[in-house]
């Protein structure tokens, strides 16, 4: 452990903060965060945070999330221009205008938590990855779903369940970069090795897998399968918790067309030094107003108590 990480450690102490990290932060910081995961187990972490300060080792809009479900503690994120592309592709304005426009519809408004708390707080429930196919089963069988923002989720919980969807045009860029010709090549460099992609990943690149699944989802799966050797089509940082909570087995980066691994720049806007100045001058501050968040809390809620 290197100096500025065991700085991090006694302040933390010193501030009684609580640091969740995403399974996409590097390694130094998953190694000093009391929590790492994706975004539903990260969500339960925070909400039932009892330390005074929240320090969010991810990205904007889940540094929110945390601020929606627990208001009464101080939410930090270590840089505050750490955004979303696919939180981008749906802004609240024209969610809004669309929802106005197709009023006729009634629709049901399923939200992947990978969205602003404004769009929450438009939204009936929110999900994420590895609980979308239960979230969408529960919702009424005679409301029109239109689920947002990510096209390539919805189009796959659209396959699995049959539930007809209308689908928001958006998309993660850093799933959008693994490619059927570049997964297909690192098949024929390993061959037999089991393919793991994440539902964000386009349709032909989940033609190719052997499992599409969550990031949460992908440990059980590569601890139970048989092979010793994974190819994890999903954003690089994954691959440092696969390879502590799964050790003995090998975990290759799915390449993408320009380089051998897919890193989220906003993710990696992420480093220690910015932990640490996080934890010493109590900024940046993650603020919410409260009519956003109260509206948005109430769809949270929903995924959480349907996802028990």
């Amino acid at each position: 452990m290197n100096e500025i990480q065991q700085e991090i450690l006694a302040l933390k102490k010193t501030r009684n903060a609580v640091i969740l990290a995403h399974n996409y932060q590097t390694a130094d910081i998953q190694e000093i965060a009391d929590h790492v995961g994706d975004s539903l187990g990260l969500a339960y972490k925070a909400r039932d945070a009892q330390a005074d300060i929240i320090l969010f080792c991810g990205v904007h809009f889940m540094a929110e999330t945390a601020k929606i479900v627990n208001p009464s503690r101080t939410v930090l994120i270590p840089d505050m221009d750490a955004g979303c592309s696919l939180a981008d592709s749906c802004p609240a304005e024209e969610l809004g205008a669309f929802l106005r426009e197709h009023a006729d519809k009634n629709y049901y408004v399923v939200a992947y938590i990978n969205c602003s708390a404004e769009v929450k707080a438009l939204s009936d429930v929110i999900c994420t990855s590895g609980n979308a196919m239960n979230i969408v089963s529960k919702v009424p069988a005679d409301r029109n779903i239109l689920f947002v923002p990510d096209a390539n989720l919805g189009e796959w919980v659209q396959q699995k369940s049959g539930r007809s969807m209308q689908l928001w045009e958006g998309s993660c860029y850093v799933h959008m970069e693994f490619t059927h010709e570049s997964i297909l090549r690192m098949r024929d460099l390993h061959p037999g090795t089991p393919v793991v992609a994440h539902p964000e990943c386009t349709r032909a690149v989940r033609m190719l897998a052997d499992e599409v699944c969550s990031t949460e989802k992908m440990i059980g799966y590569c601890r139970e399968h048989p092979s010793d050797q994974f190819i994890i089509v999903t954003e690089s940082g994954m691959l440092h918790r696969l390879r502590r909570e799964v050790p003995g087995k090998t975990f290759l980066a799915g390449p993408t067309d320009t380089c051998s691994c897919s890193d989220c720049r906003y993710m990696k806007l992420n480093t220690l030094e910015k932990v640490r100045d996080a934890l010493l001058s109590n900024t940046p501050e993650l603020v919410l107003s409260e009519e956003v968040r109260a509206k948005a809390l109430t769809p949270i809620q929903r995924m959480l108590e349907w996802s028990l």
